[in-house]
């Protein structure tokens, strides 16, 4: 990866930017409004958001003000588990895209696998997808027999996961699952909920770079070929976080900061879970 604006290309040909904004627990208004210009402004293509975020309405707000033509964005949301279902899916779509003001998203994802509903879901998915409603269709918080599970039925395999990873939860089992079938992983909390910060292993790491923790963490993102969508309000720390595309970290100190991986979850176990 050289910028901002490099992509990987998802199994049904659609490019998708390796590097974008996450707006979870951002306040709709003018905290996710202006995190959204920030990001447009600084380069950034790719958007994240959800329906239980609350603030789909001000990423599109955003979007229209940022004055970057749609079709140069790339914007993913969630259906949320109390909208899982077939009709009620359908309907969770048509809610998003009125209010993120747009024609389609680019990639739409399944929130959380909820036991009995997620095939019906997936087939909603798969009709959106193949109507040209949504470009792309994935899922998030996926485990393995998840997604053995779904495609044991699915028409179309789903082309990206979105899970919890960062380096003391690597995932790596679910990486190579997901590699084999041809579906994209891409992280949230890449930087363990801000409570890898301060981790001194990678400020060990970060120093000889002459580089922040954060900027270390998503460029080993980017060099396992991890689709990364790291949060932030601020401006300065927007355009910090994309600053990664200057320096490579060595094979020695990717496999040192592989092996800070505890297994540690700072998020929901998919496997239990009770939203």
């Amino acid at each position: 990866m050289r910028s901002l604006q490099d992509t990987t290309t998802l199994h049904n040909g659609i490019k998708m930017p390796k590097f974008g904004l996450g707006v979870w627990q951002v306040k709709d208004g003018d905290e996710v409004v202006n995190s959204v210009k920030y990001a447009i402004k600084a380069g950034y293509k790719s958007i994240d958001t959800a329906a239980i975020y609350k603030n789909e309405d001000g990423v599109g707000k955003a979007i229209k003000e940022a004055g970057v033509p749609r079709e140069e964005l790339f914007i993913t949301t969630k259906v949320w588990n109390a909208d899982q279902g077939y009709d009620s899916t359908l309907a969770a779509y048509e809610s998003s895209i009125k209010l993120l003001d747009v024609d389609y998203v680019d990639l739409y994802l399944i929130h959380w696998p909820v036991a009995g509903k997620y095939k019906d879901t997936w087939k909603a998915l798969e009709k959106l997808y193949n109507d040209g409603k949504v470009r792309a269709i994935g899922v998030s918080n996926f485990h393995q027999h998840h997604l053995e599970d779904l495609l044991a039925n699915a028409e179309i395999a789903p082309m990206v996961n979105q899970i919890e990873l960062h380096p003391l939860l690597s995932q790596v089992e679910l990486r190579t699952f997901c590699e084999s079938k041809g579906i994209k992983v891409e992280a949230w909390s890449p930087l363990g909920s801000g409570k890898l910060l301060d981790n001194p292993v990678i400020k060990e790491v970060a120093d000889k770079y002459n580089k922040t923790v954060a900027q270390v963490i998503l460029r080993w993102d980017l060099q396992h070929d991890i689709i990364t969508i790291p949060k932030s309000t601020k401006e300065h720390r927007i355009i910090e976080n994309a600053a990664i595309f200057d320096f490579e970290l060595s094979a020695d100190d990717m496999a040192i900061i592989d092996g800070l991986n505890k297994n540690e979850r700072t998020g929901s176990d998919p496997d239990n879970f009770n939203f």
